[in-house]
């Protein structure tokens, strides 16, 4: 099995309008100045016991909730970040975005719409540069789709 880098998963974001039940075309991409995306998915899990079982707790996963947090210098001109960064001070329907990731063999993509939260554009100390950072938590299981070559 090859290893991929890390840097070959793409992660797209575009702007949600309340309502909407699909993005549109055009993606932009969150990678200029983005250093780590980590991935802060939460599962929500249950154990429980059966009598035709030896007692021993069964783990059942009930809810997936999967969320990235990308971290990196803030390029208030990049219009990925631009777009994140303009949503700072909203709430409710104003947090919200579409978030695609692509594998890093280009072979799967997942698109769902997202809530954006813990935005920093612009902090640190005054001999750095500034940063940016967000979690970006998918409101519900993302579709999955395989990615078919252009061509």
């Amino acid at each position: 099995m090859a290893r991929m880098k890390n840097a070959l998963r793409g992660h797209f974001v575009q702007a949600y309008e309340p309502g909407q039940e699909t993005p549109g075309d055009e993606w932009l991409e969150l990678a200029k100045w983005i250093s780590t995306i980590g991935d802060d998915t939460q599962e929500e899990t249950e154990d429980t016991a059966f009598y035709d079982s030896d007692g021993t707790p069964e783990t059942d996963v009930i809810s997936v909730a999967g969320a990235y947090t990308p971290e990196g210098f803030y390029d208030p001109e990049d219009p990925a970040q631009a777009l994140i960064a303009g949503l700072k001070y909203k709430t409710g329907d104003g947090r919200k975005i579409w978030h695609k990731v692509v594998s890093a063999d280009g072979k799967k993509e997942w698109i769902g719409r997202a809530t954006v939260s813990a935005i920093v554009a612009g902090a640190g100390d005054a001999s750095a540069y500034e940063t940016f950072s967000c979690n970006i938590r998918f409101d519900r299981l993302p579709e999955e789709k395989e990615v078919t070559p252009e061509g």
